[in-house]
């Protein structure tokens, strides 16, 4: 069953919204809420509490279990923007533009949870790779070569 909520005109611009919410999309959503929850942006903040919000929703109104739960999508589009205008020199004025977003974000439980491996026990043990040595050229050979001829004044 797929459960949705939006956060509609979020005070932040869509761009700097949507590089949070690139990180998060396929994961389960108590995996997406850790990496949130240590993600030093603004944006985090507005995206935790739409993820949480559609969890809620999930739980209460389906009867569905948090821990089956995954973000099958998280996209953030531009909301309305706020026009201002900042004094400037001689009498004239600049414009402000303050951006909005809204944040929406599906959750479901068709899909079926991937968990990582750890990284340990997937590697095997690689050959290492020998550096073919290429013969030094001989110095002086170059050396004698490209020496110009002064003694020939005839």
């Amino acid at each position: 069953m797929q459960v949705k909520s939006i956060y509609r005109f979020a005070r932040i611009s869509a761009f700097k919204a949507r590089e949070v919410t690139r990180e998060i999309q396929g994961l389960p959503a108590t995996d997406a809420l850790d990496i949130l929850r240590h993600t030093p942006k603004k944006a985090a903040l507005l995206v935790i509490k739409t993820l949480k919000s559609a969890i809620a929703n999930a739980e209460n109104n389906n009867n569905v279990n948090p821990a089956t739960l995954v973000v099958k999508e998280a996209v953030v589009g531009e909301g309305a923007t706020f026009k201002r205008s900042q004094p400037k020199a001689r009498g004239s004025a600049g414009p402000i533009r303050k951006r909005t977003s809204h944040i929406r974000i599906v959750v479901t439980d068709e899909i079926e949870i991937k968990r990582r491996e750890p990284a340990a026990k997937n590697k095997k043990p690689r050959a290492k790779k020998t550096a073919s040595k290429k013969p030094a050229p001989a110095a002086a050979a170059t050396a004698e070569t490209s020496a110009p001829a002064a003694d020939s004044k005839e």
